[in-house]
């Protein structure tokens, strides 16, 4: 799985915090809970999709689950990783992603780590039958902002139905 790898490459390990934006049913909240991570947060705008990886990761797991809009959320508190699978994408006018780099300034301290990836430059352009900004890693970059970074990777994800989607990944840690 290229997150875990990415958070490998940043040397994030269990005692840090990680947030997974747009992370609904996804199951990387079960491989860090696996990994013995005691501080994660998932943050989608669907109860629904939260509800399904609550059932299966456990009620009782040490799991923030948030319900918010992400382009609407005001962090109450600061994590040490900011991870985003496929939000920043669906993200296609300029004042929205200026705003999820506020929000994701907000949420992750100076030197917390940074792992989003998005739709590469010739991967699909709508998903779920939405319009989605296609990326370069040195755009995802610019949109961050004040990120070293440490790590990218380019994947081709495969659709149940077998299309392909590449997609580009940077990780890297915020300036302090």
């Amino acid at each position: 799985m290229v997150s875990l790898e990415l958070l490998e490459a940043l040397d994030v390990g269990p005692g840090r915090s990680v947030l997974d934006v747009g992370g609904g049913a996804s199951n990387l909240v079960d491989h860090l809970l696996g990994a013995g991570y005691g501080d994660v947060g998932v943050l989608d705008v669907s109860s629904v999709a939260l509800g399904v990886a609550r059932s299966r990761v456990g009620a009782t797991a040490a799991v923030s689950w948030i319900v918010q809009d992400l382009l609407a959320w005001d962090p109450d508190r600061t994590w040490d990783v900011w991870h985003d699978r496929a939000v920043l994408h669906f993200l296609v006018d300029d004042a929205d992603r200026e705003r999820y780099a506020r929000t994701m300034r907000r949420a992750v301290r100076p030197g917390g780590a940074v792992v989003i990836g998005t739709f590469a430059e010739d991967g699909p352009t709508e998903c779920s039958a939405l319009p989605v900004r296609r990326h370069r890693p040195e755009d995802l970059v610019a949109i961050v902002g004040d990120v070293e970074v440490i790590a990218q990777r380019r994947e081709v994800h495969h659709t149940p139905s077998g299309a392909p989607q590449p997609f580009n990944w940077i990780a890297g840690r915020r300036r302090p």
